[in-house]
Parts: C-alpha cells; structure tokens; sequence
C-alpha cells in the first residue's frame, strides 16, 4: 500500500509536463478536422451514415467523437489563455481567430462557389441573386455566430445529402456546432473579466459537474444506456450566438468545461503512460458496451491531453506556422458537396475521399496564408498604435523632425 502510494505520488502532473509553446495540440486539431471531413464522405457522397454508429451500438461515430475531441482541446487551450491574458485580449484574439476567416468563407461560398453551382445545375443565374434564401441573405443572416442558414438559392436539392435531409441541402452543414464554441467563448471571456478563471477555478469545476450531472440524470432515465445526448428543447435566441439546443449545449459545454478544468488543476493530474492506458480501455468499453454518454467525455478529455504532451518533441512544432484545422472546417462540407454533385463519388469510396481533402486542404491553405494569418498578425496590434502610425504618415516632417541628434553628427575623420 506505501509502495502504491509512493509511486503514484512520484508519477508526473499534468504541470510536469505542460508547456505553452512546446505541445502537440496543433497537430491534433488538423489531424481530427481531418477525420471529420474523411467521416462526411459517406453522407454527403453516398447517402449513407457515419461510420461508427453501428460499432458504438448508436452511442457515437467518428464524426462526433473527432468533434468532441476539437471542443475539449478548444477548452483546455482556451481556459490556457484565459489565466494568462486580461479579458480584452482575450476577446480580441478569439475575434481575429474566428471572424476573418469564417467571413471570408461566407463571401468565397454565397459569390463564388454557389453562383457556379447554379450555372452547373441551371445554366443560369436567373432567379438566383433574388432567391428568397439567396446568397446575400446567406452572407447577412449568417454574419454572426448562429449559421440560421444552410441552404443558398434552393441549389444542392438532388445530391445525395439532399436524399437524406429531404431537399436543398447545406453548403456548409458542419457549422452548426459554430454558435456552441462560440458560446463557450463567451464563458470563459466572462469568467476572465471577473478574474473568476484565476482566482476561484473551482467555480469551472462546479460548473463542469453540473452539466456532469445533466446528462448523468439523462442516462439513468433512459431504457438503455446506449443513447445519445437526449433533446430538451431550445434556449434563445441570443445575441451573434442565436438559439441553442438545450442537449448540445450543455454536452459541448461539458465537454469544453473538462478541457478548461484539465488545464485549471493541471498540477493534481498524473500524466502517466499507464493510466493513459486504462483510460484507453474504460473508453473502448463504454462505446462497446453503453455508458459512453458519461464515461467517454472525461476519458477522451485525459487522453487528448495526454497525447498532445506525450508525442515526440519534433511532432510539437507542427501545425504552429500552418494552422489548417479552421478552414478544413469551414470549408469541406461545400468541396464535399460539390464534388458529389459533379458525380465525384462515382470512382467509389477512396477516390472520393481523396479528392475531398486535396479540394479542402487549397481552400484551407488559402485562408490560412491570405485570412487568417495576416489577421492574427493584428492581435498584438492595438487601434490606437494603427491610428497613431497613420497619423505619423500623413504628418509632414518638421524642423525637428529632419534634424540629426547632436549626439550622432560625426565630424571629418570621426567615427560616429
């Protein structure tokens, strides 16, 4: 028993082995946005479901559960920032990490990628700018958080995602969970501008085990423990964010929360390979056998912070000078979806997939080197310096100005 206790106490934290600058969250984020787009192939170019949902018992797919991974990573890293920074660059930074880029993919999908959709289905453009659900009112309704709108001018009706959802299908069906993330955003921000997030983490603890004890409650009622995350009707609308459903909220903000509670009490979490490996166990078990509603969350949470420590040094630095992982997201449901309608899908499975992430990975690249990096570049950037520097342009030198500092006028044969 001393001998257990000893070693468990000697294992490293969480804080051991933490480090801003040197992780592999990076790789991670590109590496499940990736399988979210490998796990959309099937709806979107063959009409079929997720895979996954059959081996969980219809607990889960791979979809989801690389989802979940992305929004507990968002939780952790996010809670990360929060303790280092004050609640006005927070905001900042989270602003110009979102906002360009999903702006940019509005404008690139509702003037670019529909119009030639149309010309493909119709041979003209009539009747498309003026659609009821054309792509300006795409660009205004969905310039916010909330994605109130999927489909652009009725176009997509006859792919094979519009089988499944009975109509014009969504050019960008993987955002629905966008107005969620950004509501965790709002959270942590608030609990930044009190200094809650610093000085009474535990108030983050409390709130991950009230939303723990929602879907605990969720499960001991249901027939069976291989369920899904149960409605309960919507809340909202707010503002940007718009209306929520109340199931996804309270499972991504769980989810997000656990990620923000790993990163809060990092220094009581052992980081080890063995526990790492019964985790992996009690997680397989769940999605085998039920319970993954509960069990998986927090086991997937270790497991994600564990790997993003646990990898090899070199693999740390990846992603850091090319993050793709946000423009895989906004922008693969639409290659998808144009690709099915060319009739991409007809080469089978592995073509598909394939085209699917080279189409994805340019649209992705492009908004990562003309968006989002340069806007990121801003966010250390106050308004005040960029009005200041402008000024400074405009300013005609004066007298003063163009005078050289006594101290550097060299006299002949002088060095300066």
């Amino acid at each position: 028993m001393h001998a257990s206790t000893g070693f468990w106490r000697r294992m490293p934290t969480l804080g051991d082995r933490w480090s801003p600058t040197e992780n592999s969250f990076g790789l991670m984020r590109q590496v499940m946005a990736c399988v979210v787009i490998l796990a959309h192939c099937w709806p979107i170019g063959f009409a079929e479901g997720n895979p996954g949902d059959s081996w969980t018992s219809g607990q889960t797919d791979i979809g989801f559960f690389a989802l979940f991974g992305l929004i507990s990573c968002s939780g952790y890293l996010n809670a990360d920032s929060g303790v280092r920074i004050t609640a006005k660059s927070f905001a900042k930074r989270r602003f110009l990490r979102i906002f360009p880029g999903w702006w940019a993919s509005l404008i690139v999908t509702a003037l670019v990628i529909a119009p030639l959709v149309a010309l493909y289905e119709n041979g003209t453009l009539r009747g498309f700018w003026t659609h009821p659900d054309g792509p300006f009112s795409y660009i205004t309704t969905n310039v916010g958080a909330s994605m109130a709108q999927f489909p652009i001018s009725g176009l997509l009706a006859h792919v094979p995602y519009a089988r499944m959802v009975g109509g014009p299908s969504a050019f960008a069906g993987s955002l629905w969970t966008l107005h969620y993330e950004f509501g965790c955003y709002v959270v942590i921000g608030v609990l930044i501008a009190t200094g809650w997030l610093r000085r009474s983490p535990r108030i983050v603890l409390w709130l991950t085990l009230a939303a723990f004890a929602v879907v605990l409650v969720d499960l001991l009622r249901a027939d069976s423990w291989t369920i899904r995350p149960v409605p309960h009707g919507a809340i909202g609308p707010y503002p940007i964010i718009g209306s929520l459903a109340f199931n996804w909220t309270v499972y991504f903000g769980w989810l997000f929360l656990l990620g923000a509670t790993a990163r809060l009490y990092m220094h009581r979490i052992p980081m080890h390979g063995a526990v790492a490996a019964v985790v992996a166990v009690v997680l397989a078990l769940s999605a085998w056998r039920g319970g993954y509603l509960v069990i998986g969350p927090p086991a997937y949470t270790y497991l994600m912070v564990y790997v993003a420590v646990a990898l090899p040094p070199r693999l740390h630095r990846y992603a850091r000078k090319r993050d793709y992982s946000f423009g895989i997201y906004i922008y693969g449901f639409a290659v998808q979806q144009v690709l099915a309608l060319v009739g991409g899908a007809r080469y089978g499975i592995v073509a598909y997939i394939a085209l699917s992430f080279a189409g994805t990975l340019v649209l992705a690249a492009a908004s990562w080197h003309f968006v989002e990096r340069p806007a990121l570049r801003l966010k250390n950037v106050s308004l005040r310096q960029v009005l200041r520097s402008r000024l400074d342009r405009r300013s005609p030198p004066t007298d003063a100005d163009s005078a050289v500092p006594p101290a550097t006028v060299a006299l002949p044969n002088e060095t300066p």
